[in-house]
């Protein structure tokens, strides 16, 4: 019998990374807010190595600045919104639609407000959202907590940085498997 792939599985090709609000007025208030913008360095960085497309957005940047640094040397523009939820960025959206991205990762702040609008409609829409734990966040636990069950029971996939990384490869025989390695030892 041949082995079969899970399409529940992410794949290189198959994936794009989105991060969502990482701003400089944002992240500070958030307690786990570097934490998160470090997790998402280290995706951005497996991305770049496995040829997945990734974008960024900002909630009002005249309000709430631009990306924080070092994001904001990866992403010169990100998309910007005034809506809660990044599905009204329809640039990276429908490129990584065209490509047949329909999974698409998911970093950012806050849990409960922008990353929470932006996967139910990401649904809603037909993608597939990978919703990485320890690369979301908000000011308060609860509310951390309730969006994650709430993503999970609309259909989003809750995972983490290490799956996300090793699904992406999928075989310690991929060209890419050492410096994905490398990636995974950098956990904090």
């Amino acid at each position: 019998m041949p082995h079969v792939h899970s399409p529940l599985r992410l794949t290189a090709e198959r994936s794009a990374l989105w991060v969502i609000d990482l701003q400089e007025k944002l992240v500070p208030v958030v307690p786990s807010g570097d934490a998160v913008v470090e997790q998402t360095m280290r995706l951005i960085e497996a991305a770049k190595c496995l040829d997945v497309p990734h974008a960024a957005t900002v909630q009002y940047p005249e309000r709430l600045g631009g990306l924080v640094h070092p994001l904001g040397d990866v992403f010169a523009s990100p998309e910007a919104k005034r809506a809660f939820s990044a599905t009204v960025c329809r640039d990276a959206l429908e490129t990584w639609a065209n490509q047949s991205r329909d999974q698409i990762v998911i970093t950012g702040i806050e849990t409960h407000v922008c990353v929470l609008q932006t996967v139910l409609d990401l649904i809603a829409e037909g993608f597939r959202p990978f919703v990485v734990a320890e690369a979301v966040a908000a000011r308060h636990g609860r509310d951390h907590e309730i969006a994650i069950e709430r993503m999970q029971m609309a259909g989003a996939t809750i995972t983490t940085v290490e799956s996300v990384l090793f699904e992406w490869v999928g075989t310690s025989l991929h060209p890419q498997f050492k410096t994905i390695s490398q990636l995974v030892k950098k956990r904090r």
